[in-house]
């Protein structure tokens, strides 16, 4: 399994969303787009995988990898939110790159 890969199970996990939903190529209920959105920045700024290749892992282009970033970069500055987002960090930081916490 590909460290990305392991970035969508883990946010499906933690948010309970299918992995398969986050996968999909189609159109997803905001809910499922926004918890893709996460993966999609974690994989690119936690784990430093390049956008293009973030992309092919969600089944995206470069061009949506790179909004969804920035997207989530501004929902960070909700302080309820960037905890949120802390914890996915520090999860991911811990099961895929497995750093002490």
């Amino acid at each position: 399994m590909s460290d990305c890969e392991a970035v969508i199970d883990i946010v499906s996990a933690f948010f309970n969303v299918s992995s398969k939903d986050i996968r999909n190529s189609t159109r997803s209920i905001a809910s499922v787009a926004r918890v893709r959105q996460v993966g999609m920045y974690v994989a690119h700024t936690v784990l430093q995988i390049p956008m293009k290749h973030v992309g092919r892992c969600f089944v995206r282009d470069r061009t949506t990898v790179q909004h969804a970033v920035t997207l989530i970069e501004d929902l960070r500055e909700d302080a309820e939110f960037d905890g949120i987002m802390d914890q996915v960090d520090r999860l991911v930081r811990v099961l895929v790159r497995r750093e002490a916490v």
